[in-house]
């Protein structure tokens, strides 16, 4: 049985390199490899980031693991590893 186009794919852990850090507005940009459960394209691209205290924990240029949902409509980070 095929899942139904309308139903949301689980997200999966994308890497990603971080390319900007703007702690202010709790956004990070990655460029990333293929977000699956959002149909997006690798590409490099700023995200607000979900928990916006966990950006203080890292730096750019770190390889991560990053997990993408939509929050409010938006693609959004809900989790974030270091690699």
């Amino acid at each position: 049985m095929k899942p139904s186009a309308q139903s949301t794919q689980a997200p999966q852990p994308v890497a990603a390199e971080i390319k900007k850090i703007d702690l202010q507005a709790g956004k990070v940009t990655l460029k990333h490899g293929p977000i699956e459960n959002l149909g997006m394209a690798a590409m490099t691209m700023s995200f607000p980031v979900m928990d916006r205290t966990t950006l203080k924990n890292f730096k750019e240029g770190d390889r991560v693991s990053a997990m993408f949902d939509k929050v409010d409509g938006k693609p959004t980070v809900v989790d974030m590893h270091r690699h």
